[in-house]
């Protein structure tokens, strides 16, 4: 009779413990700074729990915490464990990532699910060797949609650009600005919103999701956009490689379906929904409006774009790699995916 008291309490134990609703072995803490309403916080990373959930069985879950550091300073956070997955976005480390700037270049056709599924492709094949991100895990690669210009102002034309103070947010934006003749202002995307609101800048180049996540219809009521927008921001998510190793092997092998080109879509398809969504808002607010460069802006801005691409080639390739042969595969990859 103690034998099959036993053996049933066992089976209960076993049977309860596969119930969903039971606690993780394990909760991993998502560092995230952008606010709340944002559509890494809301979409992605639920997205991103659910899934590390389901490969290992409810075992590895996560949960996401406000405040634990700055947006530049991300990186370390997770290099020194203070948080086990964050978002960078690399233009905030100048000369600290280099590579990335590839994705960010202006001529690319397609949404942010292809240019971040290209992104996680080309840093495969070309850059994940350079050691940019080393010391950290890195899980997936992704873009927001194409940058566009959001200002209080009319801006009608290029010409209009000149001589305006805009947030660029680092990479290829701020060598955007430098091109048209603006002069940047950087800051974290958290303070655009103050930083327009008490004119401290005429404009920022963001992409149109910020004009409902950040509150752009507010403070920058009129957006000027060119053909395939004038930057792509490029980000990773990464995770502190120690937490990383200190799961078992089976949970290892069962999140790395989860990481790489997997993740990267998602955040690709979340960057684009989001898209849609600062549209809605713009059209939703009378006071704000959407101007498309004219056929002779658009032809200007094609021949500005070739030295600022060349430039970018330029880094790329004193970093060792073929940086001609990186961006005809980014191109490939986007207009195939």
């Amino acid at each position: 009779m103690k034998r099959i008291l036993i053996t049933g309490f066992a089976a209960a134990a076993l049977s309860l413990a596969s119930l969903p609703g039971q606690a993780a072995d394990t909760t991993l803490t998502i560092s995230s700074w952008a606010p709340p309403t944002h559509g890494v916080n809301a979409i992605i990373w639920p997205e991103l729990t659910r899934m590390m959930e389901d490969a290992t069985n409810g075992r590895i879950s996560a949960e996401v915490k406000y405040g634990l550091g700055s947006p530049p300073a991300q990186f370390d956070l997770i290099l020194d464990g203070a948080a086990d997955i964050t978002w960078i976005f690399h233009g905030y480390s100048p000369g600290r990532f280099v590579a990335t700037k590839m994705i960010e270049l202006p001529g690319y056709e397609g949404n942010a699910e292809a240019a971040s599924v290209a992104s996680w492709r080309a840093y495969q094949k070309y850059f994940s060797g350079l050691g940019e991100h080393e010391g950290v895990k890195v899980l997936a690669m992704m873009t927001h949609g194409p940058g566009v210009l959001h200002t209080n102002a009319d801006v009608n034309s290029l010409n209009d650009i000149s001589g305006m103070k805009l947030r660029l947010g680092g990479g290829v934006s701020g060598d955007v600005g430098a091109a048209l003749g603006a002069t940047g202002i950087r800051v974290p995307a958290p303070k655009v919103y103050e930083t327009l609101d008490s004119n401290a800048a005429d404009g920022v180049m963001m992409p149109m999701e910020a004009k409902k996540s950040f509150k752009l219809f507010e403070v920058a009521k009129n957006s000027y956009e060119v053909p395939g927008g004038f930057y792509r921001g490029s980000f990773a998510i990464i995770m502190n490689q120690d937490a990383f190793d200190g799961m078992s092997a089976s949970d290892r092998t069962a999140l790395e379906t989860v990481f790489g080109e997997t993740l990267s879509r998602m955040a690709g398809k979340a960057w684009d929904k989001i898209d849609l969504a600062g549209m809605a808002s713009l059209k939703e607010h009378a006071d704000n409006s959407m101007t498309t460069a004219s056929a002779e802006d658009a032809a200007k801005w094609q021949a500005l774009t070739g030295p600022l691409i060349e430039n970018v080639m330029a880094e790329v390739n004193a970093k060792g790699v073929d940086a001609s042969a990186a961006h005809a595969f980014i191109k490939e990859q986007m207009a195939a995916d």
